[in-house]
């Protein structure tokens, strides 16, 4: 599926290269407006928003049909994001090899909501084996609710096995660090699109950068990330 580019202003290049320098690195839009201005290639810093709002859960649809597959063994943790001056739950799991798996954000931290991150998940990558979760009750609901399905459903031989181990986690929690730095950087998201898009891409190129895209071809980072608009 390629990008829809039409009745744009810019070349598919500029847009994509504008939206890679802003989730790749710590850059505002405003910083990254005055470096093409220095190109003398003029847009204005909302227009920069606007195309991360529009293209970036495109792309991001775009990579997982081209994702490996991860490890059976999940670790998944939730921190906190600040829109509009609230805080947010952000769900997030990584393989024991440090693979993100998916991620997902959500205005409550409750069983539907741990339980729609997992479905999310088990949709994209299968049934996992095992996941280390925190002492939340919310979580070990939400496996003990899918778990009670599969069991209804004649997959008895199926069925997750949940652990509680502290350490084992650090590998997620760890991850948390971008997505907060790119929040701080913005000083809280405006919009609720601003954030899901902004987090997704920020994902989507941790995840290109850790060789988690399949493909036949011999490409650096970036060019497997414009590869996805083609």
């Amino acid at each position: 599926m390629s990008l829809n580019f039409s009745g744009r202003h810019f070349p598919t290049d500029i847009i994509m290269q504008a939206l890679r320098y802003y989730l790749a690195y710590k850059l505002s839009y405003r910083e990254i407006e005055e470096m093409f201005a220095e190109r003398n290639i003029h847009f204005d810093h909302s227009t920069l928003n606007r195309w991360v709002i529009k293209y970036v859960p495109q792309l991001e649809a775009g990579f997982r049909k081209k994702k490996h597959p991860v490890s059976g063994s999940w670790r998944m943790d939730e921190t906190y994001i600040k829109i509009k001056g609230r805080w947010i739950y952000y769900y997030r799991a990584v393989d024991k090899y440090g693979a993100i798996i998916d991620f997902y954000l959500t205005a409550t931290r409750d069983e539907p909501s741990a339980r729609t991150f997992f479905n999310k998940a088990i949709n994209q990558h299968g049934l996992l084996e095992k996941v280390v979760i925190d002492k939340s009750g919310a979580n070990a609901a939400a496996l003990d609710t899918i778990n009670v399905r599969l069991w209804l459903s004649g997959y008895m031989l199926f069925m997750i096995e949940a652990l509680a181990i502290k350490y084992l986690n650090n590998i997620v929690e760890q991850c948390h660090r971008k997505l907060k730095g790119k929040m701080h950087q913005c000083l809280g998201w405006k919009s609720w699109e601003g954030a899901e898009s902004t987090l997704a891409g920020v994902e989507l190129w941790a995840m290109i950068k850790q060789g988690q895209m399949n493909t036949t071809e011999k490409m650096t980072p970036w060019e497997q990330f414009y590869s996805l608009a083609a």
